[in-house]
This record gives structure tokens, sequence and C-alpha cells, in this order.
């Protein structure tokens, strides 16, 4: 059922709300639409993210507007390089998550159920307010999986647009395709999905169906969204030529040639806090193997100064927007074109 929330006696804190993707599989147990997982949650129970909850017979929501970190940040550090560059977003995050990465690089916040009895809410209409009075030029829901903050995303989207600010995910891209629909209806403007690696690599260190992710992908184009994907190259893990052939291709054949694709490179956390750095030398032949497949638009991450961070023409190779981080230090384009060939560059602004 996809619905307007409705609040229950029983349920007093204001991060608790109905959730709008469920449904009845009978009289104590209910199924979560939200994302692949389809949990079926039997009462009092919670699901597998953990911020989902049956409560007499209904599927609730523990995490409504419960913000756990909040922060003004740089576009260019989703990484968006080809929506708004240059801009700020008003980034924002809750508790958990629906994978189980051993890698992940915000593990003090989605390694963490959810209590309301604790929640710091922000009703929608505040952080769009905030947003505003911090000038930013969009939102972002980000941090840990952005998908579970679903059914507060779809009344913040709206609000968020009348105030002209343009609305962001960074996520894992596990949601199901009512979810992905009704937050490109309600106004998500841009997606990054982080693709993390083959089915493999997925299925064992995530504990999902990447095909699931490529989908959406294709979903989300076919939404109008912009797209852009990461895939975080890990030493011994997913950095295999093969592995990253498989990536590049899927990316091609879902994406598009002009979609972004940027290979991040993994530093010790969490789990693998003993693992190697990646080497600069494998980033490179990712990127090398990217363009040589056809991909238009390929960037290294967490390399601040690689030439590879900046965006040059697709057609003659001029500089178009020289980076180092997150930081713009030239935006070289003429109306959304390459100001030597007048070739029409795939940049939001």
């Amino acid at each position: 059922m996809l619905g307007d929330i409705r609040r229950n006696n029983a349920t007093p804190h204001r991060s608790v709300s109905e959730s709008r993707l469920y449904q009845k599989v009978d009289k104590d147990n209910v199924r979560c639409l939200l994302c692949h997982r389809n949990c079926i949650i039997a009462e009092d129970r919670v699901g597998f993210c953990k911020t989902r909850k049956n409560i007499g017979g209904r599927l609730y929501t523990l995490v409504y507007g419960d913000i756990s970190s909040i922060s003004v940040n740089p576009i260019e550090k989703k990484p968006f390089y080809h929506f708004h560059p240059g801009s700020e977003a008003l980034t924002v995050g809750t508790w958990s998550c629906n994978f189980t990465c051993p890698w992940c690089q915000n593990f003090m916040l989605s390694k963490v159920e959810p209590d309301p009895t604790k929640a710091v809410y922000i009703p929608p209409e505040e952080l769009v307010r905030k947003a505003c009075v911090s000038r930013c030029k969009g939102t972002s829901f980000s941090f840990n999986e952005p998908t579970l903050l679903f059914d507060y995303a779809l009344d913040v989207f709206p609000l968020a647009h009348k105030r002209g600010l343009y609305n962001t995910y960074v996520s894992n891209g596990y949601m199901t395709r009512e979810a992905l629909e009704a937050l490109a209806a309600a106004g998500l403007d841009a997606i990054k999905f982080d693709i993390k690696g083959t089915s493999d690599v997925v299925k064992k260190y995530c504990g999902a169906d990447i095909e699931h992710i490529w989908d959406n992908v294709r979903l989300a184009r076919e939404l109008g969204l912009h797209i852009e994907l990461v895939n975080l190259i890990i030493p011994g893990l997913n950095d295999g030529e093969n592995m990253l052939k498989e990536v590049i291709r899927n990316a091609l054949n879902y994406g598009g040639e002009y979609t972004p694709l940027h290979f991040t490179r993994f530093f010790p956390s969490y789990k693998l806090i003993d693992s190697e750095p990646t080497s600069i030398s494998t980033l490179e032949r990712a990127y090398e193997l990217a363009k040589r497949v056809g991909l238009k638009y390929v960037y290294l991450g967490n390399v601040p100064g690689h030439q590879y961070e900046s965006t040059y023409c697709h057609n003659c190779g001029t500089l178009l927007i020289d980076r180092a981080g997150f930081e713009i230090f030239k935006y070289n384009l003429n109306k959304g074109r390459c100001p030597k060939c007048n070739t029409k560059i795939p940049i939001v602004q």
C-alpha cells in the first residue's frame, strides 16, 4: 500500500509513523515492500534493517525524521560531478542499513539500531527551512542508506521543490520499483548508486542481489533522474580485471555511455581496518578499461589533485571543470557546451 501516514496512539514518538509501503500477509504478519529483501515481519518484530516494526498488525517506520547526522556538504562529496557542480546540499541520514558491507565508512551510523525514545526529530518543514537558511541549493539523503528514510523523503521533497531546491539520494540502490517510482514522483532529482562490485562480491559481502541494483539504474534513467555510479575498489576483494570489466559493461548497458562512473579509493575501515588502501595504479587501470569500453565520463575519487578528478569534453578533450577534492578551481562551460567544439555536455546546471 502507498498511502498517507497514519499515526497510532500507541506510538507516541514522533519518529514512529505508519509505513507507506507494505502489505498484510495474514492477521499477524506484514510484508515490507520498501527494499528487495521484502521482509515478512511478525507482530512486535522488526525487519532486516531494524527500522521497520510490526505494531498491532501494521508496519511502522521507527526513523521518520530521526536525523543521526546533518551537515552542509559540497555536491561533489556525494559524489555528483555532473549535477549542479559547485553547489552545496543540506545532507542528512538516520540509523542502520539494509546491507552488511564489512568496509562501511559510516559504520558508526549504519550499524546502529534506531531508538525512537532518543530520536532527534526534525520535521520536514524545518529541514527545508534549515536548507534555505544555510543557503544550500538542495537536499541530500546520505550517510547511512537513505532508502530507510523513504517516508520522510516523500514529505520533504515536495516542500523542497516549492522552495526551489533540488533533492538527491546517495544510495545502494536496493529499493523496490514502487519505492523508486514514488521517490521520483515526490521530487527526487538525482541518485548516486553505489555498485560495490560484481554479483558474487555483492552477494557475499552485502547479502544482496546486484541485478536489482542494475535494474534500478535503468529504471532511474527511464524516470528521468540524473544518475551517477560509484564503484569502491578494495584490494584483493573486487579489484580483479574481470571484476572491473563486469562493472564497466553493466554501467554502459544499464546507465549508458554518458553516465558518470566514479572509481573510488578504499581506505581501511570497520571490519577491514587491517587492509591496504587501494593503489593509484589500480584506479588508473580501471579508468583506462572504462574509457576503452566506451564510457565518456570516468572519474577517480579519494585521490585529491589527480587529473582524473576533472571533467574533460568527451568530443575534443578540452578541460571543462578543474577539480581537486571537493573544490572547483575552474568552470569552463559556455551555456552547457564545450567552449572549444560547442559539443553539448551532459551536466545539469
